[in-house]
């Protein structure tokens, strides 16, 4: 099952994915320019990866880490589907960064990799923006590039966990103005889905709602505002986001 959640008649409600069409719980069937599409899940923590794909990590002349590279990022980075991202003025590299997204289900702690998916609600699309020319050198990535309002697209859709047969082989793909800049598969992180949930639960309780981004492949290129990006995830679904400029 496919669910989000979106703005329609001046409320948040539920909704469901339905043969292309957006069901609300009275059944009305709409279209997806009808609604106004929030985050498909208020989060708790979000738990994000840098260079969890060795071939990003080479394409932007780093190694690739010996043990995952976690930052944390705030509820206000996130917005929804069909949203606008703004590019700061003074941003010479700007490039998105499709990624799988976790969202727990249930209290996760001491989770042995074997248990890991029976811990997972559900998996979404996420495009964690990265202004690349904010680096730090002594650390990285930098909370002033990962956790800018509005800098990580997230949805359209929540699908079940028991509706994704195996994440490790997921195919992602992203389009800039239509055409393929990025493609890759979740078979290629270097740290996977359950040896994350069996890292992060060994050392804090994952709740209900936390999200874990897990990183993104080759294939990032800087974006220019008034570009259209879409960054898709096989049997997730297609998030569309609009770049605009502002005052950094």
């Amino acid at each position: 099952m496919k669910q989000a959640r979106i703005a329609f008649e001046g409320r948040v409600q539920q909704a469901w994915e339905d043969h292309g069409k957006v069901r609300l719980a009275d059944g009305r069937r709409l279209d997806e320019s009808e609604v106004t599409w929030l985050p498909p899940v208020t989060p708790g923590t979000i738990l994000a990866l840098g260079l969890n794909y060795a071939d990003h990590a080479a394409e932007i002349a780093s190694q690739a880490p010996e043990e995952p590279m976690v930052f944390l990022k705030g509820a206000n980075t996130l917005v929804g589907h069909r949203a606008f991202t703004p590019r700061p003025t003074d941003a010479t590299n700007m490039h998105y960064e499709c990624e799988l997204a976790i969202v727990i289900g249930k209290p996760a702690r001491n989770v042995a990799k074997a248990d890991a998916y029976d811990y997972i609600a559900g998996y979404t699309v996420a495009n964690d923006y990265a202004v690349r020319n904010y680096l730090e050198g002594f650390y990285r990535p930098n909370f002033r590039i990962k956790s800018r309002d509005n800098c990580t697209p997230i949805g359209p859709w929540l699908v079940d966990a028991a509706d994704i047969a195996d994440p490790m082989n997921l195919r992602l793909t992203t389009r800039v103005n239509g055409e393929t800049t990025q493609e890759g598969s979740t078979k290629d992180m270097i740290f996977d889905v359950p040896f994350l949930i069996e890292y992060f639960s060994a050392f804090l309780t994952l709740q209900p709602g936390d999200v874990i981004l897990t990183g993104t492949p080759k294939g990032t290129v800087n974006v220019m505002p008034g570009d259209e990006v879409v960054t898709e995830i096989e049997g997730i679904g297609a998030l569309h986001n609009t770049i605009i400029e502002r005052k950094a």
